[in-house]
Formats: C-alpha cells, structure tokens, sequence
C-alpha cells in the first residue's frame, strides 16, 4: 500500500524527516506518534501523495470552508463522483437523495442538527467531526488522519476511532493521545530525531514504552 525506501523531507530549508524507510501493507491499523514538530504531519503528505486517488486526508486544520455549511463541507468529499453541473446543482440547492446521504454520516458522528449550520459557527469539535464526516463521504479504501480527535473528548474519541477503523480497510493517524493509539491500531511508528526510532505491534508495547519518544 505505502513505501519508503530512503526518502527524506525538509520544510523551508530545515529537514524535517531522514533517510526513512516504511512499508504499511493493505489492511493495517497504524499510529504515528511523537513530539509536535517530529513530521508525523510531513510523513502523512508523503503516504497521501502515494496514494492521492485512493486516500481521503483529514488534516490537522480540517481544511473546512467555514462560510458554507456542515452538508456542503462533507458533500465536498465527493465532488470527484459528479460533473461540475451536478455539484454546482446540489452546493445551491442540495437534492434530496444527497441531504439523505450526507445524514448518514452525520447520524454517525452526531452532528445532523448542525446540517445547515455555517462550520465557522460550530464548535472545535463539531468542526473536527464534519472534517472526519467528509472523509468518510469520500469514500475511499484508505484514511489518513493528522490528531483527527484532538478536538472531542474521550467518548467521541472513541467512536470516530471505531467508525474511521470500520469504513476504512487501510488506516493511518497522527496521534498525541497514547492510550487510545495502542487501543485502536495495530502497528505504532514513533518519529523523533527526524527518523523512525520505534516500529513494533501495538500489542507489545505499552503507554510508558511511547512516553519515551516524548523525552528530549
């Protein structure tokens, strides 16, 4: 699914990510852990530019349209299903079968009340969840989430780790929270020092184990 063999990233000028070497097979589960800064976030642009038309990115800014509203932010994860005329139709005057759609996943992550709500209006929360929302509309085989619950608390933490892990056969997440990456993956790949220090099955390690990738 994903492969790196050598590959390296800088950011204006300073390298971030070194000399890496990565494989994530098919129908993996995996946590990307470290310090803020580490290049989970550089790492996941290099998977996601591997697989553009099969991946659906949910990024750390959430990327919204905060003027439109929660349907138009999530119908936007399938603008590449319709031509132009159809999407402008339904980003001005939303068709039914599509509202439909749209509310089967914002059932799922408890945001229907929030519809046709402008995102910039929402709370942090609600605005991360229409981000995951639009993921999932997507559609795609593979996700990849930069800290897409960092903004919920635990319990819907949990279940957008659930949907996320059961509408997707591949997924890949930056995650700060240790005890949920071990709980919800099944591979965890630690960054620090601008390379892979730790790449071992989530069920041998323990919270402590990554603590100290957070160690200066």
């Amino acid at each position: 699914m994903f492969q790196l063999d050598g590959a390296s990233a800088s950011y204006n000028g300073h390298a971030v990510l070194t000399d890496l070497k990565l494989k994530i097979s098919r129908g993996e589960r995996v946590a990307l852990v470290g310090r803020s800064g580490a290049g989970k976030s550089t790492l996941l642009g290099m998977l996601y530019e591997q697989q553009k038309d099969n991946a659906a990115l949910i990024p750390q800014d959430s990327s919204l349209v905060k003027t439109l509203s929660v349907f138009h932010n999530v119908y936007m994860g399938r603008l590449h299903c319709h031509g132009s005329f159809y999407n402008l139709r339904n980003l001005v005057s939303p068709r039914r079968a599509e509202i439909d759609r749209v509310r089967e996943i914002t059932d799922k992550l408890g945001i229907s009340e929030k519809m046709f709500e402008p995102v910039g209006q929402l709370s942090g929360g609600q605005q991360q969840r229409t981000a995951v929302g639009r993921a999932l509309f997507c559609g795609r085989d593979v996700a990849l989430g930069d800290e897409p619950v960092s903004s919920v608390d635990e319990h819907q933490s949990r279940e957008i780790l659930r949907i996320l892990n059961e509408s997707h056969e591949t997924v890949v997440l930056a995650m700060h929270d240790m005890a949920l990456a071990l709980e919800f993956t099944d591979r965890v790949i630690g960054l620090k020092d601008r390379r892979i220090v730790l790449d071992e099955a989530s069920s041998d390690l323990t919270t402590s184990d990554l603590a100290r990738i957070y160690k200066a």
